[in-house]
């Protein structure tokens, strides 16, 4: 390979009856020839708005780089937050290591997922008939229901029960019940789906959930401690930035973004990897189990180290708010977060949901491992995610 690049190199130079220009063209050409004759990863990179986003050109082992999907590179960055305004389970900061992966550059949409219902027959969980007497020992008195509406008036917003309804017949091809439907919304993420109906996608697509770190890397674009995917200002020049609410939460939302509900999953500007809706729009799975003291736990081991490798999270889920369902992480918030209840369109946030839970607000894309990719191979660690 040496011997090829030199030999590019020379016969560019060599070529004075050329331009400049067309030297330096046909040193190049030469010279990416050489690097793909013996199957390298070519890229090139292109400028966002506040980083490098790396785009795959080329393929690698005879394996076309995946449609839809960005690359980003494996790295060390700043997980979680010490910001006093953040949550006690978004501390504290500390350094994780993760590998190289590709992931959809926006959120799987309904006409994705209606191609996956299509091809599979797929019955999502919100489409089955539920187990009344099994709920019952799941769900205690007061448990908010999944699907969102506004309130007549102000309610405490410390009981979400006050401001969520249990609407039947509510699912992915309906999201805010029976009578309401997906039409004009294809381009709009999938919402009503599980965490089972996210990895049963996922496997058919050949691809998985992000882990939490994954997640939270690529949503922070390669900018260290700041609070927003973009920036530190919430409104950059008086440009929305993602789909959240405006208003009186949960009574009025003044809509001064342009949606009350979903919007289309690139409406809105990618951040510096290229990347849609990383804030905003909808929540988003991961593959982790949720514990509250999960950060805690990790700066704990890392007393006698810098940095921690990316472990794809806790073997179990803990939550003493409600020690009766295991859950696992969403990221990123959603349509209906708002300074005065959440604020979780920021990278640090996180959350639990029980994995048989959909909602009109959470969604998901994937990712496929960069050595998965490479060798050929696009499932990873399908048996992570898998409920024991």
């Amino acid at each position: 390979m040496k011997r090829q690049i030199q030999r590019a190199i020379e016969h560019g130079l060599q070529a004075e009856r050329y331009s400049e220009r067309t030297r330096i063209a046909i040193a190049f050409f030469l010279f990416a020839s050489a690097l793909l004759a013996v199957g390298c990863f070519v890229v090139r990179t292109t400028k966002a708005d506040s980083g490098t986003q790396v785009v795959a050109e080329a393929s690698r082992n005879g394996v076309a780089a995946p449609p839809g999907m960005v690359w980003i590179a494996g790295g060390e960055f700043t997980m979680g937050t010490n910001d006093v305004r953040s949550f006690p389970n978004e501390r504290p900061a500390h350094r994780v290591r993760v590998e190289g992966f590709w992931v959809d550059e926006h959120d799987v949409t309904n006409a994705e997922f209606a191609k996956f219902v299509e091809a599979t027959g797929y019955v999502t969980t919100a489409e089955k008939k539920p187990n009344w007497e099994e709920l019952k020992k799941q769900l205690p008195a007061g448990t908010p229901k999944p699907d969102d509406t506004p309130t007549p008036r102000q309610v405490p917003l410390n009981d979400l029960s006050a401001w969520w309804r249990w609407v039947p017949g509510a699912c992915w091809r309906h999201p805010e019940g029976p009578d309401s439907d997906i039409a004009g919304r294809a381009s709009h993420p999938v919402v009503q789906v599980s965490w089972d109906d996210a990895v049963a996608y996922a496997t058919w697509a050949e691809k998985r959930l992000p882990t939490e770190a994954e997640w939270e890397y690529a949503a922070r674009a390669g900018l260290e401690d700041k609070r927003y995917p973009w920036g530190d200002e919430f409104r950059p020049g008086g440009k929305w930035m993602a789909n959240t609410w405006q208003g009186n939460f949960p009574v009025t939302n003044t809509s001064e973004d342009g949606f009350t509900g979903t919007s289309p999953v690139k409406f809105f500007s990618p951040n510096g990897y290229g990347l849609y809706d990383m804030a905003g729009n909808v929540w988003q799975w991961c593959s982790d189990w949720y514990r509250v003291d999960a950060f805690t736990r990790i700066a704990t081991e890392l007393a006698s180290k810098n940095v921690c490798r990316d472990t794809g999270g806790p073997s179990e889920s803990w939550d003493p708010a409600d020690p009766n369902a295991p859950k696992r992480v969403v990221k990123g918030g959603s349509f209906l977060c708002n300074p005065s209840y959440c604020e979780s369109y920021r990278p640090s946030a996180r959350r639990g949901t029980p994995p048989d839970t959909g909602s009109s607000h959470t969604g998901f894309r994937c990712v496929i491992s960069g050595d998965a990719w490479k060798n050929g191979v696009t499932v990873s660690d399908i048996g992570k995610q898998t409920n024991p």
